[in-house]
């Protein structure tokens, strides 16, 4: 009687053991795919920030390029009149 007592708590803990085992993998499944939607979720909005970035960039360098030219276009335009000033307030040269 013993033996049969024994081998049925055996079996019930053994048996409880699996259940809880097979809730903690539910419970574990559920929080990896928890993680994973946020981690989805973030990867999302930091390629959106990322992508703001090298437009932002790109507008700086164009700009620039920009700041560049008319850089360029004073000083000829600059080297121009002091040229013709220069000629007209030293004729002889």
């Amino acid at each position: 009687m013993v033996k049969i007592l024994k081998f049925i708590l055996v079996l019930v803990i053994t048996s409880s053991i699996f259940i809880s085992c097979g809730d903690l993998n539910r419970t574990l499944d559920e929080n990896i795919d928890k993680l994973m939607k946020k981690t989805e979720s973030m990867d999302s909005l930091l390629n959106k920030e990322v992508d703001k970035a090298l437009r932002l960039d790109s507008l700086i360098n164009t700009g620039s390029e920009k700041a560049k030219k008319l850089d360029s276009l004073i000083d000829k335009s600059a080297s121009r009149m002091d040229s013709l000033v220069n000629k007209k307030i030293n004729p002889n040269k």
